[in-house]
Formats: structure tokens, sequence, C-alpha cells
């Protein structure tokens, strides 16, 4: 009995740990420059740090990792209350056309480079849809529809990231010399750049009816998160039927067993509640029915489980691990951000809204 008692304490001290670090991030992204990251990015770095400088007993890891995958799904789900998809409807189809073309070409081509450069399949596409969606939230969103391990999720979540910050000083700096109305440089912030984060910093020069259109294109492409992973979820079931059938072929016995236990977890697969949850969350926003505070105040609780669940995920990171596999996804992301900024650079003026 005592040992249980010992089990579990350990367990919540775990969770204590990425509650503590999640906190801590939560502070250090109301400082100037450095808030530019985002909690959640801030978050990773704390645990990647606390585990290099001073470790985490194996014991509480149990409690680490629950906030890596529970809390995260939890997280996810409340996220969907920062949508309003009847704003995103009345923004007109040019906005939603900008949103979405951005998003499939950055995906395309940012999965494409990775590839080009080797990288694990499941890490280019983690890095693909941080870059094209909503950053840190989008990697944390798809890793488990593509079954990533917390290496791949915390390194594709943490390049995003700080691609984004780089960008948004950047943007932030050449805003003068654009040639673009506030409106304009509003909707290519929030068409091109990576986190809700970095949008809303971008957007200060632009005064408030720049900020307020740059968080409308971003959230835009939040909202193609639920189709995303919807997709990837049945393209990764396929892929794993498709891997068991060989298995068969090959192997006889042991490849139908294994086949077998294939049709199980794809049963499982198609699936996401925790999408679906989004999606619900998203609707509810949508219809007003809960007060507007109580909605805030969910907003607030998802960011602080999604810090919690990046925390858990830099606590299990080993920063030589992280520094090996860092390196092709900053030239993958980095690559398909300039040539998706330039896009959306020039769709504002195509389409007539510079």
């Amino acid at each position: 009995m005592q040992r249980s008692n010992h089990r579990y304490v350990y367990f919540a001290g775990g969770i204590v740990v990425t509650l503590t670090l999640a906190v801590a991030a939560k502070y250090l992204a109301m400082l100037p420059v450095i808030g530019i990251m985002g909690q959640l990015v801030l978050a990773i770095l704390l645990g990647i740090g606390l585990r290099a400088v001073a470790g985490v007993p194996e014991q509480a890891m149990a409690g680490v990792r629950f906030s890596g995958k529970r809390l995260l799904r939890a997280g996810i789900i409340l996220l969907g209350m920062r949508l309003n998809l009847g704003d995103i409807v009345q923004a007109g189809p040019k906005v939603a056309g900008i949103a979405a073309i951005n998003l499939v070409f950055t995906l395309f081509t940012v999965y494409g480079l990775a590839r080009w450069l080797k990288m694990d399949r499941r890490l280019g596409l983690l890095t693909a849809c941080g870059t094209a969606i909503c950053g840190a939230a989008a990697v944390a969103a798809i890793a488990p529809q593509i079954k990533a391990t917390d290496n791949e999720t915390a390194v594709g979540a943490a390049t995003v990231a700080i691609l984004g910050t780089v960008f948004t000083l950047v943007y932030t700096i050449l805003y003068p010399y654009m040639g673009l109305s506030a409106s304009g440089y509003g909707i290519f912030a929030g068409a091109t750049l990576h986190e809700v984060a970095h949008v809303i910093a971008a957007a200060v020069p632009a005064g408030q009816q720049g900020s307020d259109l740059a968080v409308l294109v971003k959230l835009t492409r939040v909202a193609m998160l639920v189709p995303v992973a919807l997709i990837l979820g049945l393209i990764e079931g396929r892929r794993e039927r498709k891997l068991h059938h060989r298995m068969k072929l090959s192997n006889g016995a042991e490849g139908y067993a294994a086949e077998t236990e294939g049709n199980r977890e794809r049963k499982k697969l198609p699936v996401p509640w925790f999408i679906a949850g989004f999606l619900l969350m998203s609707g509810i926003n949508t219809l007003e029915v809960i007060p507007q505070q109580l909605a805030s105040d969910m907003i607030t609780l998802a960011y602080l489980l999604l810090a919690m669940a990046m925390a858990g995920l830099g606590l299990g990171i080993d920063l030589k691990t992280f520094s090996s596999m860092g390196r092709k996804p900053v030239i993958a992301g980095f690559i398909g951000s300039v040539f998706m900024s330039l896009l959306g650079f020039g769709l504002v003026h195509w389409l007539g809204l510079s």
C-alpha cells in the first residue's frame, strides 16, 4: 500500500512540475521580445532546460507523460473556443481564399523540402503543418494522428515557433516599406505567420483595424486544422493497411496476425475525438451559448493545458537528440516560410486587398 501511495505522489509530482513550468512560461511570455515566442514554445524550452540541468526522477515521468498526452487533448478541445465560425464566414471569400491557398501551398512545399532533405516522414509532416496552420498548437494536434514520437513533436513545435519569431521581427521592421495599408498588412501577417502570438505581435504597428483582420485571417487558418487532421488520419490509416498487407504477403501467418492487429488499430484511428471536440467548442462559441467571460477563461485554461503538455514533451527530450534532429526542419521550415511570405504578399496585391 505504501509503495502504491508513493507512486501516486510521484505521478502528481510530475504533473505539478509541468504546471509550474507552464505558469513560468506564461509570465515569461509577458516580457518584451522573448514574449514573441509564446507560452507554448517557452514551456518546451523550459522543460528541455530543466531536464538538461537537474533531470527528472524516473518515477515522476508517468505524470509528465500524462500532461504530454492526456492534457494535450483536453487543451486542443478547449482551444476551439477561440474560433467564431460566423466571423470567418463574414470575412468574405477573398480572405478565406488567401488563408486556404497559403496553407495548401506551404504544406506541400515544406513537406516536399523535408523529403528532399531526407527527413523522417513524420517530422516533415509536423514541420509542414506547424508552418502552414498554427505553429505549436497544430504540431500538437497532428502528432497523435500520425503517431509521432515525443522527440519529433517537440522538435517540430520548437522549429516553427523559432522561425515564426524571426519572421515576426522581420515583418515589424519591414512594415513601413511594404507599401501596404493597415488592413492589407493585417491580412498579410495573418495569412503567413506561424503562431497566433506571432500574428498579434507583428500586427501591432498596423493599429486596431490591422490587428483585428490579422487575427481573423489567422483563425481562419486555425479552423483548417480540423480537415487537415482528419485527412492525415485517414492517410495514415491507409498507409498502415498497405504496410500490414505487405507483411501478410511476406510473412504468411505472422503477417496475417499483424494485419488483424492493424485492422483493430484502424478502427480507432479515423475518429479523432479531440479534433471533434475542438470543432464542437467552436460551434458553441459561434452560437454564443455561454458568457463571453467564461469563454475567455476557457481559452486561458486551454493554453495552460497546452503549455503543460509542451513542458511534458520538453522534459522527455534529450538535448543531444534535439540538436541532432533540429537542423533539417529549420532549413525546410525557413525556405517554406520565405515562399509563403512571398505568395501571401502577392495574393494581397492580386486580390486587391493591399
